[in-house]
């Protein structure tokens, strides 16, 4: 059980030129690199269409109803961080609006994932913070009971650690473990170079049929083609 009421100080974050590798990667091509692990559930959504973020992990637990811990957190950011938020329990309350945003930005972080809920949507867009959350919600939030700063979290079913690599966009949110950050990145570069070369097949009208091979095992399957 996660103690409550603690801030560690000193996380070891995974190194800057990884997390710069990953952030030329979509979240597909991470989460396929890792072996389809690593997802959050599809609910967490970005609050604009644009959003897109990449950086390390700052985690913070709250509690339902509860932003406190958001403000002890914003202490702890370094340039690069991306704040991941969990709950003890489910809520959709508007945790976070645009001060909030504007204190982490001020601290160096990139974004914000939640699985609870923000507010000050319009305003989030203008200033081009992406934050990726459970709902979007104007219920605000009381400042009365202690969660906890950079300890494991589970945010949307995915464990996050502090210092992970998280990469979203618009297909959703992605973690990649900071131990095996390097190899994934290397895996999702070999995976958008074979990409690049099907898609030039593609273009020239070659079908995936042929390119993945499939005739074989279709006919040995029982498909059937009937004139």
């Amino acid at each position: 059980m996660t103690e409550l009421g603690v801030v560690h100080r000193s996380i070891e974050r995974t190194a800057p030129e990884t997390v710069e590798e990953l952030s030329g990667f979509g979240v597909a091509t991470v989460h396929e690199a890792q072996g389809r692990t690593g997802l959050l559930r599809p609910y967490i959504r970005p609050v604009y269409p644009q959003a897109r973020l990449c950086g390390t992990a700052v985690t913070v637990l709250l509690q339902p109803g509860d932003n406190w811990m958001f403000h002890v957190v914003a202490e702890q950011i370094r340039p690069g961080d991306v704040v991941v938020a969990g709950c003890t329990t489910e809520s959709e309350d508007g945790f976070f609006g645009e001060l909030l945003a504007t204190s982490f930005r001020a601290r160096g972080a990139v974004g914000l994932i939640i699985d609870g809920g923000c507010r000050d949507a319009a305003e989030l867009a203008e200033m081009d913070f992406p934050v990726f959350s459970r709902a979007i919600n104007a219920k605000g939030t009381v400042k009365a009971t202690l969660g906890s700063v950079n300890v494991p979290v589970t945010v949307a079913n995915a464990l996050v650690h502090p210092g992970d690599v998280v990469v979203a966009d618009a297909d959703g949110v992605v973690v990649v473990p900071r131990t095996s950050a390097p190899d994934v990145a290397e895996a999702a570069r070999r995976r958008e170079e074979n990409e690049v070369s099907k898609r030039a097949r593609f273009q020239s009208g070659e079908l995936g049929l042929d390119i993945y091979g499939m005739r074989e095992k279709l006919t040995a399957a029982g498909l059937r083609y009937l004139d």
